[in-house]
């Protein structure tokens, strides 16, 4: 391939165009990487609307992992303590089909489970739905956006009666006041905050308010930092609420015409007064009021958030009770106005339109919904009743059945649960349980890989065609601009091929990954998800296309953008309650709601506070997070060498005075414990932590350091409604390593200790 291709970083939520061009030709000079192989060069894409050309380090170095520690053939062994064996796919297929067959009838259909990933393309989640939730009838598919997103789908279902954020990029440059609570955007979701820092910079009148117990480059450029406690959201947000109550602060005739609940809500947010708030919070009451009067001197509301809020026993409540501030404004369905969830995979969005959690079905339906079953079940085929109407096994759920013994398959694709999913003393052991586990990823070793029966070799991004769909709902085209090492193959062949070999040869008749995209947008019509208007062909011409665009929408250049060749859809038919046509950037500009009377619903929750508070034994909070240059578990820039040197180590930060009072000095390295395990870090000492709180980053896991796995410490207590686990917040005790006996340290498996001789087979 001679010619550069545009594509989507395959990163975080914020979905990044990328021009990608191939190494150099022969006789010519070429970058090569750390094993001998050609770099392809990658520079942002000034036309792509949602980065505007910009790229973080991530994406502009994302070809140097590419071929590096690559699985590239089908490996198989019959027990954990052997080593692999290289087999064909015939043999890797058999073998699963044997035992997803053997499973069926000795455990019964709850007993297979697939723990897939945001990582996917939509056709890879798409066609592992037919495959499970359709001709398997099983509803045990969940995603590690259970782990990321899963508290802002129930909020937007709940409040909005539809996931969906409702908001575009555009509002970052059109909004009065950003309200960041639970965000570390400026090294989570770079571009993004570019564009709002940028913006803020520019507009003296524009005000950035940031809540986190740290310090962030965030919060550095607020114009006010509320480091509240951890687990006092609720309390902050209902008191905000208060004090718009009490100075009249509200929209009135929205809430009147367009949303229904408050009268519950205003008898919570009463008992919130700012003096109450403050003290709970720790903030002081000045600065409460401050947040308060910047919401209600503003015309135009943003407010942005991600894990800090999702992460919670309280997820949902916290979500909620966030949209109950813009319903209670009529900050919504506007330019520069909005709750706007910023998604942590790159495909999270595109996974929830494909129904790819255990609760939901493609085309944001749910299984427990009867009509929502009989659509998909005429669409794919399948007899009445077919997919069931009970919710899956959950994340936390598929780790339980492998404890009691209930699950007797468990396929994992394109995620490393071994470092990131809670409490891993216990997900370690029962991956231990597991009788049969296949793992299907792009590289080796892995922490998984340790606890796998079969591995399967998957192409990664650049080796397959597909969809991502980006926080602002972009779907942009990711085409294939190389072959895949050895063996591997695109995730949706594979779920397709055995699919196949079940017997559903016509289920998954599939040319090609454009027929898996054709098939999948039929699915959404109709939906507020609506699709029908994008296809393959379509985004390779025109570039990115935003949802909602059924097929009955108009190709449109936006002048506002046509410098840039960016082209938006025009809807055709005519808006039913405005009759007017418009441009569909934004959700519920008629202010008409997915609810069944069209209405918005307020929540009325009291603030209950982390599920694991701090106490004497454990005095410390615990919260984790992520690094401007890491992506997640480190699969990928692990093995990236400007990154590594970026983030060398992992380490703990620490408030000063905490540190004076336990005697620890920068750089000595101390022991965390909590109720569940142990993990070791060298302290960082700074003020930008809140005292009696303590941050590490979640990327280390036993591949890439010792003793420093975050989640060795975490709970796996999560929120009720979404089943999000609280990974932001857990509490601890501190040792000085230094006061503690010596001890020696195993890795979780010796497989990892045979990654070297493995290697050697796969290439």
């Amino acid at each position: 391939m001679s010619e550069s291709i545009k594509t989507v970083c395959p990163y975080c939520g914020v979905g990044c165009g990328l021009t990608v061009s191939p190494p150099a030709g022969t006789g010519r000079s070429t970058h090569r990487d750390g094993e001998g192989n050609p770099i392809w060069k990658t520079i942002g894409d000034k036309s792509h609307p949602s980065s505007q050309g910009m790229v973080c380090v991530k994406g502009a170095t994302i070809t140097e992992s590419i071929d590096k520690s690559r699985l590239k053939y089908p490996m198989i062994r019959d027990s954990l303590s052997e080593p692999f064996r290289r087999v064909s796919w015939d043999e890797a297929f058999n073998k699963i089909v044997d035992r997803i067959q053997f499973v069926r009838q000795n455990y019964g259909a709850d007993g297979i489970c697939m723990y897939g990933s945001g990582q996917f393309q939509t056709e890879d989640y798409y066609i592992a739905q037919k495959l499970l939730k359709g001709c398997l009838g099983i509803n045990n598919f969940d995603a590690n956006s259970r782990l990321c997103m899963s508290s802002a789908v129930a909020g937007y279902m709940q409040s909005f009666g539809s996931d969906g954020p409702p908001c575009c990029y555009e509002d970052l440059e059109l909004t009065d006041c950003a309200f960041l609570i639970g965000t570390n955007t400026a090294e989570c979701h770079p571009i993004v905050f570019n564009r709002l820092r940028k913006y803020h910079k520019k507009h003296q009148h524009v005000k950035m308010i940031v809540v986190d117990p740290r310090c962030t480059k965030t919060a550095e450029v607020a114009d006010l930092h509320l480091a509240i406690k951890p687990g006092t959201d609720i309390d902050l947000l209902n008191g905000i609420a208060h004090l718009l109550m009490r100075w009249n602060a509200i929209d009135t005739l929205f809430m009147d015409e367009c949303t229904k609940g408050f009268p519950a809500y205003a008898e919570v947010i009463r008992h919130y007064p700012p003096e109450t708030v403050a003290r709970r919070c720790g903030i002081r009451i000045d600065h409460l009021e401050q947040a308060a009067r910047y919401w209600a001197d503003s015309e135009r509301v943003l407010s942005l958030w991600s894990m800090g809020m999702n992460q919670s026993s309280e997820g949902t409540a916290k979500v909620r009770t966030l949209i109950n501030l813009h319903l209670m404004t009529g900050n919504v369905g506007k330019p520069g106005t909005g709750p706007f969830s910023l998604t942590g995979q790159p495909n999270a969005m595109g996974g929830r339109e494909a129904g790819g959690l255990a609760h939901i079905l493609p085309g944001y339906r749910t299984v427990k919904n009867p009509q929502h079953r009989a659509e998909i079940e005429q669409f794919w085929g399948l007899n009445p009743g077919q997919i069931s109407p009970i919710p899956g096994r959950d994340a936390w759920n598929q780790i339980v059945g492998l404890e009691t013994g209930e699950v007797g398959l468990l396929w994992i694709a394109a995620t490393n649960p071994a470092v990131s999913m809670p409490d891993l003393v216990r997900t370690k052991a029962a991956l231990l349980k597991s009788p049969f586990t296949v793992y299907q990823d792009a590289y080796y070793p892995t922490e998984t890989s340790a606890y796998a029966h079969i591995l399967l070799p998957a192409a990664q991004w650049g080796e397959k065609t597909g969809t991502m769909t980006n926080s602002e709902r972009v779907v942009t085209f990711c085409p294939q601009f190389r072959s895949p090492p050895g063996e591997a193959r695109p995730d949706w062949e594979i779920f397709a091929e055995v699919g196949r070999r079940l017997g559903f040869t016509r289920e998954f008749n599939f040319a090609n990954a454009t027929a898996v995209h054709t098939e999948f947008t039929q699915i959404t019509r109709g939906r507020l998800c609506d699709m029908t208007g994008i296809s393959h062909e379509k985004l390779a011409e025109f570039g990115p296309i935003q949802w909602p665009c059924p097929d009955t929408a108009l190709l449109q250049e936006d002048e506002s953008t046509s410098r840039m060749g960016i082209f938006s859809f025009l809807f055709s038919h005519r808006d039913k309650d405005k009759n007017i046509t418009h441009i569909g950037k934004r959700l519920y500009t008629n202010l008409r709601f997915k609810t069944n009377d069209g209405r918005a619903i307020f929540a009325a929750y009291h603030s209950k506070g982390l599920a694991e508070p701090p106490n004497n034994e454990y005095p410390f909070v615990l919260t984790v997070g992520r690094l401007y240059g890491h992506w997640h578990t480190q699969t990928r820039t692990g093995r990236i060498e400007k990154i590594v040197k970026m983030h060398p180590h992992p380490f703990m930060e620490i408030h000063p005075r905490d540190a004076a009072k336990l005697k620890i000095a920068e750089g000595d390295l101390v022991e965390l414990r909590s109720r569940r395990g142990k993990a070791r870090f060298p302290a960082k000492i700074t003020k930008a932590i809140a005292p009696h709180t303590v941050f590490v980053p979640m990327h280390w896991g036993a591949l890439w350091s010792n003793d420093a796995e975050a989640n060795l410490l975490t709970h796996h207590e999560a929120c009720p409604t979404s089943l999000q686990p609280e990974l932001k917040a857990c509490a601890v005790q501190i040792l000085a390593v230094s006061a503690l006996p010596e001890e020696t340290t195993e890795l979780p498996h010796q497989e990892l200790l045979q990654s070297s001789e493995l290697m050697k087979m796969s290439n």
